[in-house]
């Protein structure tokens, strides 16, 4: 019993640490602040938020959900034990959906934001005087602080004249090593990913624990006489 509601128990920790990160991941200020950039009307694409969401929602669920747990185990209420499984399969499917959804579009991030940088990368190097080229160096200049990066990899000789203007603090030797904002933004959101994928695999293991655990429990409550 006691072993059972530590295991019920682990399910509220787990709730609230993988809400702690979900937070983290959502206010982290290298993200925020290529996502709440806008260049000629449109909002740098926010898909990473998706996932983030996602453990946002699941980490309260279930910390909800293992005070249910807790309190059924206590009281020793099929009931309750039976509604707090119930919440752990309807969990595990949505992170299982998550996942899947996760792994399918692992590229997608990343690749969104490179197309959001380039448009803006297009138009800073302009010449011919573009209306955006200002707000286009604006939103350039906002990536390659906070990303100490500075141009696609690939650039170009006309890049090279401007250089000077879209990254000030950059000096020539910076650039006999990579300094890709594509690569830098493939490296940033693949961390995260990975880190909200180990977050999921660890919320995983745990529920499939409390629902063997949770099944016992309601066997043991079952078999025991004068309980109902």
């Amino acid at each position: 019993m006691c072993a059972t509601l530590c295991v019920l128990h682990s399910s509220w920790l787990a709730g609230g640490v993988i809400l702690g990160v979900a937070l983290w991941l959502r206010h982290d200020s290298q993200t925020s602040n290529l996502l709440i950039l806008q260049f000629e009307g449109h909002q740098a694409p926010g898909t990473f938020y998706i996932s983030v969401y996602i453990l946002i929602a699941v980490g309260a669920v279930m910390m909800l959900v293992g005070f249910v747990g807790c309190y059924g185990a206590i009281q020793e209420s099929q009931c309750l034990l039976g509604t707090f499984f119930f919440f752990l399969v309807i969990l595990f499917a949505c992170e299982v959906a998550a996942a899947i959804w996760g792994f399918m579009n692992k590229d997608t991030i990343s690749k969104e934001l490179i197309n959001f940088y380039d448009s803006a990368y297009i138009k800073a190097v302009d010449v011919s005087g573009s209306p955006s080229k200002d707000s286009a160096i604006k939103v350039l200049d906002v990536f390659h602080k906070t990303l100490d990066c500075c141009g696609k990899g690939d650039d170009t000789p006309l890049f090279k004249q401007v250089t000077g203007t879209l990254c000030p603090t950059k000096t020539p030797e910076d650039f006999l090593r990579s300094q890709s904002c594509h690569d830098k933004l493939i490296e940033l959101f693949s961390e995260k990913l990975y880190l909200i994928g180990l977050a999921a695999l660890v919320v995983a293991v745990i529920m499939i624990f409390e629902m063997i655990f949770t099944m016992v429990l309601c066997c043991g409550i079952r078999n025991s006489p004068g309980v109902y």
